[in-house]
């Protein structure tokens, strides 16, 4: 009798594990990758040189038999921070069947050596490509451990603040702009350049915006809107501040997830247009222009 009441324990905390561990298989994966691009240094502290570090954390879409590959979104950080702290949104990206690559800028996260630098950011466009070039090679490749997990035809870029300029930059400014980009979501940010920088590219963009952000004003958001040719959306979020809409849990971020989806969705997938415009009303002091 005690064995048979042992081997029902038993059974009854297998059971537990396995009902604890079926939800992760809906969940994103996470990996990182620490990558450096020999071709390019930074400058340290006390002068001394190193080739650049482009370390770079990954977000993969649930382990699905038989799918992939996958559309890749490559994220830009805002200065001084770093991608964790926009996992919520990341993780709903790759959730939703997008692999998530977010370079940690050497020098503008909030751990670079000496102090996170801001003038840095002249470099970060080419981190992106960098980044870009690393994953597509991986994935043509038999031998990688991102083996066949990546269309190399559907390519975005998108970022918050400094990392928002940046992948502006990377799909629409010359001389930083690099053609294998085929969408790209600014959130909260501006022109890298001079106005005159910006190509219209034929890149679709989706902006999106606080109307309270001190930081990044409204104004530089409707300036990169108006500098590039269509199809191109705004997404104006009325009395949102900087970086809360991306990072804090509630309405605005649920909507931000929401509509950015939708965006990839149609532009790198088969969804609906139509499906932006729904998502964006789903939140009352949301509001859509788009020029599709």
């Amino acid at each position: 009798m005690r064995a048979l009441v042992f081997l029902g324990a038993v059974l009854a905390v297998l059971g537990a594990a396995t009902a604890r561990a079926a939800p992760s298989e809906t969940r994103p994966r996470q990996r990182i990758f620490r990558y450096v691009d020999t071709s390019r240094t930074i400058v340290l502290p006390h002068g001394k040189t190193e080739p650049r570090p482009v370390t770079t954390e990954f977000w993969y879409p649930p382990a699905r038999d038989g799918s992939g590959p996958f559309p890749l979104v490559v994220f830009g950080h805002g200065f001084a921070s770093t991608p964790w702290w926009y996992r919520r949104l990341l993780r709903a990206w790759a959730k939703a069947g997008y692999v998530v690559a977010a370079p940690i800028f050497p020098l503008g996260n909030e751990r670079a050596p000496g102090g996170p630098d801001e003038s840095d950011i002249v470099n970060q466009p080419r981190d992106m490509s960098f980044v870009i070039t690393r994953v597509l090679a991986a994935s043509a490749s038999a031998k990688s451990q991102l083996s066949g997990l990546v269309d190399p035809e559907k390519v975005a870029v998108a970022g918050q603040s400094d990392g928002a300029e940046t992948a502006f930059a990377t799909a629409f400014e010359s001389p930083f702009y690099d053609d294998r980009v085929r969408a790209a979501l600014v959130l909260s940010g501006a022109i890298l350049g001079p106005h005159r920088y910006a190509e219209h590219t034929g890149v679709p963009l989706l902006a999106v915006q606080g109307t309270a952000d001190k930081t990044n004003p409204p104004i530089y958001a409707h300036n990169l809107f108006h500098a590039v040719g269509r199809p191109k959306f705004l997404l104006l979020l009325h009395g949102a501040g900087h970086l809360p809409p991306y990072t804090v849990p509630g309405p605005t971020l649920d909507t931000v997830e929401q509509v950015t989806i939708a965006f990839l969705d149609h532009y790198l997938g088969d969804g609906s247009l139509g499906a932006i415009g729904n998502a964006a009303r789903s939140l009352p002091s949301a509001a859509l222009t788009s020029d599709p």
